[in-house]
């Protein structure tokens, strides 16, 4: 056991949080979350379980050194990186095998969310080892809590390809569903994002560029999506940033597939003028044009 663990056992934080009762299994490897920005996010429990373990393998020694620095943690680092994963995953079972409790982490962020670390964990479950997350910053979920998109589901894309051909045809593909979507980019591709992302919605699309999220200079900026191209060229590129895109405001007498779903499974149950006025006090559709859509659904069924 680290010494940093035996030091903070007596303190009064870690006998009211109770994580000095819990249990944490010898032989298996912990996901430990990290700050995205500010080092004040991380949680007692990650803070506890890099003092325990064994070994933390780290995306970049030098970064992850920093954390365990600034709060006294002394455990031995190993390098486990995205070009190394499949040899670092197979010296991560070899320690486990012989008992060690071992903490992955990443420079920022959760491991395997546009970081390494999907691939350790799969080859580490599927060599009959434990894996146990640690929950902690994440910066997709970070910036949807205060980018107040209107949808209640989403797709997390991250980066998409840097070259132009590749972003392109990525970007009108997800814009082209109409439903929300979140990406990462760093601040030396930010501007052709924003420019392709503006080519690809159109107008009427909300999007929020969020900039540094946790730390000092945080911003979250919300765009429509025609001014985005001017936008990215008004502001001078800073940090890392989460680009927010909304869904499409539905038209006049549009229903999204969902919807059609259970209109199609009401309709089942009754008539369908019933069905109709039913969808649309629920939606705010009309009332004929939910009829209409429901008997070319009908139509398309026969």
């Amino acid at each position: 056991m680290q010494d940093s663990v035996e030091r903070w056992r007596g303190m009064e934080w870690v006998r009211n949080s109770g994580v000095g009762e819990q249990e944490f299994p010898k032989g298996a490897l912990y996901i430990v979350g990290l700050p995205i920005g500010n080092a004040a996010d991380i949680t007692l429990r990650a803070l506890w379980v890099l003092a325990l373990a064994d070994c933390v393998a780290a995306e970049d020694t030098r970064q992850t050194q920093k954390i365990l620095s600034r709060f006294g943690i002394e455990t031995h680092e190993i390098s486990v990186r995205e070009f190394n994963e499949v040899t670092g995953a197979q010296s991560i079972i070899g320690r486990l095998a012989a008992g060690e409790r071992v903490a992955l982490v990443t420079d920022a962020g959760t491991p395997g969310v546009s970081d390494p670390g999907a691939l350790v964990s799969r080859i580490v479950l599927d060599a009959g080892f434990r894996v146990i997350p640690v929950p902690g910053a994440s910066a997709v979920v970070t910036a949807l809590s205060a980018a107040g998109l209107s949808a209640g589901t989403f797709t997390f894309v991250g980066f998409v390809g840097p070259q132009a051909k590749a972003r392109k045809e990525a970007l009108a593909r997800y814009a082209a569903r109409g439903d929300a979507f979140v990406l990462y980019e760093a601040p030396h591709r930010i501007k052709a994002l924003l420019r392709d992302l503006a080519a690809a919605l159109g107008a009427g699309r909300r999007v929020v560029v969020a900039r540094e999220v946790t730390k000092r200079f945080e911003s979250f900026t919300t765009v429509r999506s025609e001014d985005l191209a001017a936008w990215a060229e008004a502001h001078e590129p800073r940090g890392e940033y989460a680009v927010l895109v909304d869904e499409a405001e539905k038209k006049s007498g549009e229903l999204d597939e969902q919807t059609e779903a259970w209109m199609k499974a009401i309709a089942e149950e009754l008539p369908a003028s019933r069905t109709a006025a039913i969808v649309s006090r629920v939606t705010g559709v009309a009332r004929d044009a939910a009829y209409e859509r429901l008997m070319a659904l009908k139509g398309r069924e026969d």
